[in-house]
Order: C-alpha cells, then structure tokens, then sequence
C-alpha cells in the first residue's frame, strides 16, 4: 500500500525537539536510531514518521520474503518491549505527560516505519504555537 503525501508536516518546535528525544532512546536502547523522523502531534497522539530504521545487516535478512515478516515481526514487538522496559522518562518529563499506549508498524521494504505514542494529555492543545 502507497501512501501519498500532498505535503509534508512542518513540525513546530516541540514535536521536532520530541523527534530527537526519540531518535536517542533507539539510539541508547537498540544502538541504531532512524535517520529520519518528523513528528505530528495530534489530539493525546504523538506520531512519529520514521525513515532510515534498518542496518545493513537487516537489510540484508529482507532480501529473503521469510526474512522480511521475521524482520518485521521482531522490529514492532522489540521496540514496544523496549518501551515496557525502559520508561522514556525523558519523553515523559519534556511533554509533562505520561506515555499510556504505543502502537509501531514498519514497512520493512520502503524502510519506513511509525510509532504512535499514546500519552494521558491532549498534546496538540497544550504545545500548539499560536
């Protein structure tokens, strides 16, 4: 399934600042970060759109179609145990908000994955620039 895109989100300075908390917690907690994220917030949601998620080794394992749904398997289950184990406070205490739910899918062929983290705030209302 394609996504088409009009026009990309332009984020505001608390959702690019969200952005990197999350890409050093993959980075200190799976050794690798994407390369990418732009992040939207929307209602309690924070949704991060994330490219450049695989290392060249797991490339690698998706060349194979049984190598893909492992790859994507352990990729979605991985970080939301990496979640479960290590609160992201640091995530928690810049949002002033605590994370309840987190949802994650990759596209393991287009390299290209989403987080949605569910928080117990409306954070669209409390960081919109006015």
């Amino acid at each position: 399934m394609k996504l088409l895109v009009k026009g990309r989100h332009k984020m505001n300075k608390y959702e690019a600042e969200f952005s990197n908390l999350v890409r050093s917690f993959r980075k200190k907690h799976m050794g690798k970060g994407p390369s990418k994220i732009t992040t939207t917030f929307c209602k309690n949601w924070a949704i991060c759109e994330m490219e450049g998620n695989l290392s060249p080794v797991e490339k690698f394992i998706a060349g194979a179609d049984e190598g893909k749904q492992m790859l994507r398997a352990a990729r979605t289950e991985m970080v939301k145990e990496m979640y479960r184990k290590n609160r992201p406070v640091e995530m928690e205490e810049f949002l002033g908000s605590n994370l309840v739910d987190l949802f994650v899918d990759i596209d393991i062929d287009r390299d290209f994955g989403m987080s949605v983290f569910v928080f117990d705030q409306d954070l669209e209302k409390k960081f919109k620039i006015k």
